[in-house]
């Protein structure tokens, strides 16, 4: 695993490891020594990013689209200069490209590319131009011998510290649940145990490329979400 946490990758050698697998440090913003560890690699999944759970300030967000963006071209422009062949290349995305609408169903079929719909508020429109821009970004260098999967996810829910369910979670438990506007907002997600079973099932198929989906085929409406949460 590639972390800019030092405090994950610069471990004491006499001190126990942090986690139960080798940890090597990368900025995300320039090549380095990571760069042998990726040759010996079978599969490369690219999670790097700002979280994006904050406060929506101007410098929040240059973090948020600019961690995206940067780590991806330089996974690009590596993994392309690769000898001998590269892993495939996966990027995990947030998935908001598809507008949230309540009279049909919203698919890469039958619907519609999201941003600047009327009424839309600002943060939804900077969610969207992100998810584009890390899109462009991943597909904007060739690798021709590296197979490409934009995973476009919704948000993944398990009981560890610091997930989605653990966030609302403690929403509900500080008085801050409940709906908002209507309360018939539907909420796309995935149970962590179908996430990773299709990450298996994206690295074992090689006809799996370009942009992929993963999502429950039952949207959860909001209120009942936070009703779940309680």
């Amino acid at each position: 695993m590639f972390s800019r946490n030092p405090r994950l990758a610069d471990a004491p050698v006499n001190q126990a490891p942090l986690t139960p697998w080798r940890v090597v440090s990368w900025t995300g913003l320039t090549p380095g020594g990571w760069i042998a560890d990726l040759e010996q690699c079978d599969v490369c999944i690219n999670l790097a990013g700002r979280s994006v759970n904050c406060r929506y300030t101007a410098a929040n967000r240059r973090s948020i689209y600019e961690s995206r963006i940067r780590s991806t071209r330089l996974l690009n422009d590596v993994i392309a200069s690769l000898k001998p062949c590269p892993p495939p290349l996966g990027e995990r995305q947030h998935r908001h490209h598809l507008p949230a609408r309540l009279d049909r169903a919203m698919d890469e079929i039958h619907g519609e590319l999201g941003g600047r719909e009327p009424g839309a508020p600002d943060t939804w429109n900077f969610s969207i131009d992100v998810a584009k821009g890390w899109e462009e970004a991943f597909f904007s260098t060739p690798t021709p011998l590296t197979r490409k999967v934009a995973i476009r996810s919704a948000m993944t829910f398990s009981p560890d510290s610091g997930g989605v369910f653990d966030v609302l979670l403690a929403l509900v438990s500080r008085g801050l649940g409940g709906s908002q506007g209507p309360g018939t907002q539907f909420v796309s997600w995935i149970h962590e145990a179908d996430f990773v079973r299709a990450i298996d099932l994206l690295i074992a198929r090689e006809e799996f490329t370009g942009t992929v989906n993963l999502a429950s085929p039952n949207p959860a409406s909001e209120w009942r979400l936070h009703a779940g949460a309680a």
